[in-house]
């Protein structure tokens, strides 16, 4: 009898669970939602070392900096060996998080909004939003990629500004870097680990 109870237990349990709903996220809110986490950020009255601590923190929730690095290695990702890549994911978060929480810690009151979606596909979507406008800068069109194959947790995966796609800058950036020591990577490493540390 107990193990018929037992039985009938499970067979709840996992009829629930296959039920559970999943809650997707619209890219088009956790664009805007970043982006407002970001300004709150830049809004308060924390020193600039705080400020960029926490927009760090932000990045590695929001940003696919993984998929990024890949990306902008270009034909060299399937070239260089399992050790290198290791070395270079490390290198390219380091540098990817200064990099961007040092630029974005410059700007004050930055008010994005954002203006529609589009879906490409199952696994990206374009958001397009505009950093308004004050007397020192004009209006600036930023479109987001975001990466929706898990849609409970879409990351960003690009930012094209007026048009530029700052993930393909970015690559063109590190293969000119690599091609120019015919094909070793070493010197990118150097590059990055001069970033991080000035």
């Amino acid at each position: 009898m107990l193990k018929n109870k037992i039985s009938i237990f499970f067979i709840l349990l996992v009829i629930n669970l296959i039920n559970i709903p999943v809650f997707s996220i619209e890219p088009n809110i956790f664009v805007q939602s970043t982006v407002n986490r970001a300004s709150q950020i830049l809004n308060s009255n924390n020193s600039k070392d705080k400020k960029i601590e926490e927009l760090k923190l932000v990045a590695k929730d929001t940003v696919d900096i993984k998929g990024i690095g890949l990306y902008t290695l270009g034909k060299y990702r399937k070239q260089i060996k399992d050790d290198e890549k290791i070395k270079y994911h490390d290198l390219f978060e380091k540098y990817f998080l200064k990099s961007f929480s040092s630029r974005l810690a410059e700007y004050s009151n930055p008010k994005i909004e954002v203006k529609n979606q589009e879906i490409l596909n199952k696994n990206y979507t374009i958001v397009s939003s505009v950093l308004v406008a004050t007397d020192e800068r004009p209006e600036v069109k930023i479109d987001w990629r975001i990466y929706t194959k898990n849609p409970e947790k879409p990351l960003i995966r690009d930012l094209i500004i007026e048009g530029l796609s700052l993930a393909r800058t970015q690559k063109e950036e590190f293969s000119s870097i690599i091609e120019s020591n015919n094909g070793d990577i070493n010197l990118l490493f150097i590059n990055l680990e001069k970033f991080i540390k000035n």
